[in-house]
């Protein structure tokens, strides 16, 4: 996906370095445009940064793919991010700063989905009713845990290790153990499930229970499908995490805008 030119004539745009890193995805680009912003100076100490939406249409860009630029930001320390009102310059990049990127929720979902959804083919040939029992069993507690207050996702980690292991393959297995410990290794991944777990997004029963049975029908194509489903619909949880977010900053800052105007029309 290229970057459309939508900046300001002038300044240099998410698309600017792109011919020198070709491995660059379009985020990194935006969260180094927005870095040379912060290290010019344009910025100070406590300014708050232009809108999601602002920084979208002057980009060129998506709005989750600003959202993913801001993190990789906080992450670094730069930028704070306050819910319902926006991200504030908490930092200026110093003399031996540079940006940094770790692995993002999505990319890691996107990992997921390979993997995961072959293993689940891979599975639904092996698995045992043993086993089917005790994908019922963790359905259970991913209820349970959704339920409490204080979010634990364990259920949901055993659940997707457990058809991992009914592959019966040492290699896949690994693989996907080291996905989910990525989850919170990865800074810029703990952070956006932080955000999510705040915006109250817990795994769906439903979308686990399709898994489940499309294993008891033994069926690989199904139980790939499935699981294509699920994983699939966690991207969209994500995205709906964060925008949330980002809708209530703008409900703050029309609230702030309709405070002024009170003020205003009273003196």
């Amino acid at each position: 996906m290229k970057a459309q030119t939508g900046r300001r004539k002038g300044a240099a745009g998410p698309t600017a370095e792109s011919s020198t890193r070709p491995q660059d995805r379009l985020y990194q680009e935006v969260a180094r445009s927005l870095f040379r912003d912060l290290a010019s100076g344009k910025y100070a100490i406590g300014d708050r940064l232009p809108a999601e939406r602002e920084l979208s249409v002057e980009l060129g860009v998506s709005r989750p793919t600003v959202r993913e630029a801001i993190i990789a930001l906080e992450v670094q320390g730069l930028v704070e991010v306050r819910v319902g009102a926006g991200a504030y310059v908490k930092r200026l990049p110093g003399a031996d700063d540079a940006p940094g990127f770790n692995i993002t929720a999505f990319e890691l979902t996107e990992a997921r989905l390979l993997f995961e959804g072959e293993a689940a083919a891979a599975a639904a040939q092996h698995i045992t009713e043993e086993e089917l029992d005790n994908l019922d069993r963790l359905l259970e507690e991913i209820s349970v845990e959704n339920a409490r207050e204080a979010v634990t996702e364990n259920a949901d980690r055993d659940f997707h290790l457990a058809i991992a292991r009914a592959t019966r393959n040492s290699a896949v297995i690994k693989i996907i153990e080291d996905l989910w410990k990525l989850r919170s290794a990865s800074p810029a991944c703990a952070v956006m499930y932080e955000k999510a777990r705040a915006a109250r997004v817990r795994p769906v029963v439903e979308e686990h229970a399709a898994v489940v049975a499309a294993l008891r029908q033994r069926d690989p194509a199904s139980a790939r499908a499935a699981m294509h489903a699920h994983l699939g619909a966690v991207q969209e949880h994500l995205l709906f995490a964060t925008e949330e977010m980002a809708i209530e900053e703008t409900r703050a800052a029309m609230a702030a805008a309709r405070a002024r105007f009170a003020r205003v029309s009273s003196t």
